[in-house]
């Protein structure tokens, strides 16, 4: 197995010290365009190997397409950083030049690969790396709903007093402050739903939390969070390579599933060998789809975005 990880910052140096840790594969490449920066958060990892006991062999490039040849599995997280102040939808002129140009030349050498894209604003770079590639929509994934999930169980933890590792929490819709849709009455603590626990003010306050969870740690950082999203994005790339069917929302290509088309969106997917293997139904309330539709909504205006970037 062999595992590529584009860009060497915060989140992508991150990603792939987890994914060592876990030896999800034999293979690590760290690609970065800064001169020598691949090459050395490389090296500083290997230089843990015999400390945490782990043989996946990492190397770094500086913009060395040809060491990635062959990848299983390509992370992305390639692009400006959000800064305090600055929304996703100002990060999509350059971003969307570097995802689209990195997704190319990955395929120039791993024609098979699946991606998961954790560049900003996520759902619109999911979205254009499936249209400006043309790859079956299975091997795309955008990697938000499993950090925002995260996200939200942590704001359960603090109010509950609760292991995280006994509690069930999705969030679904865009990976944006306004158009995420933490569902807190699908959440459970050991198969009880959370709510027979949680005053009606506790819930909102736990949802709206959770919403600004990015902003809030863009805010104290000076820049975006780094430790969860890195966690994230190989918590879904050890899904996939181990095959394990794990339920992650993931943002997903859809064609008339939760009443939305041609479109990449936050939704409960099934997560194994072949990428994204199947949306689950979760059968949403009224309200709960009035809102999906609102957050379909306000990401269409970032992928139209797309458009005039074109022309």
């Amino acid at each position: 197995m062999k595992i590529t990880v584009v860009g060497a910052g915060a989140v992508g140096a991150t990603c792939a010290d987890n994914i060592a840790r876990r030896e999800l594969a034999e293979e690590l490449v760290l690609l970065d365009i800064k001169e020598g920066f691949a090459e050395g958060k490389a090296q500083d990892m290997m230089q843990t190997a015999a400390l945490l006991g782990f043989d996946t062999k990492i190397t770094g490039t500086t913009g060395d397409y040809s060491k990635t040849a062959n990848s299983d599995v390509v992370v992305v997280t390639s692009g400006l950083p959000r800064k305090p102040g600055m929304t996703r939808e100002e990060l999509i002129g350059t971003n969307a030049r570097i995802v689209e140009d990195v997704a190319k030349n990955i395929l120039k050498y791993s024609p098979d690969a699946i991606f998961v894209i954790i560049s900003n604003p996520m759902d619109t770079m999911t979205y254009l790396t499936l249209k400006s590639t043309g790859i079956p929509k299975n091997r795309i994934i955008g990697m938000g709903g499993a950090l925002d999930s995260a996200r939200f169980k942590y704001q359960l933890c603090r109010h509950l007093g609760a292991s995280p590792r006994d509690l069930n929490a999705v969030v679904i819709g865009g990976h944006g402050d306004t158009t995420m849709i933490p569902l807190i009455n699908f959440a459970t603590w050991n198969s009880v739903p959370v709510t027979h626990f949680l005053t009606e003010e506790q819930q909102k306050q736990i949802v709206d939390d959770t919403m600004v969870g990015g902003a809030t740690l863009t805010k104290l950082l000076g820049t975006s969070a780094w430790y969860a999203p890195g966690a994230a994005g190989a918590a879904v790339v050890e899904s996939i390579v181990r095959d394990q069917k794990k339920l992650i929302t993931s943002c997903v290509y859809l064609e008339g599933e939760y009443g939305q088309s041609d479109i990449c969106l936050g939704v409960p997917v099934i997560i194994g060998k072949n990428g994204w293997e199947k949306i689950l139904d979760f059968k949403l309330s009224a309200d709960e789809q009035a809102l999906f539709d609102k957050s379909a909504e306000a990401v269409r205006s970032m992928n139209d975005v797309l458009s005039t970037l074109a022309n």
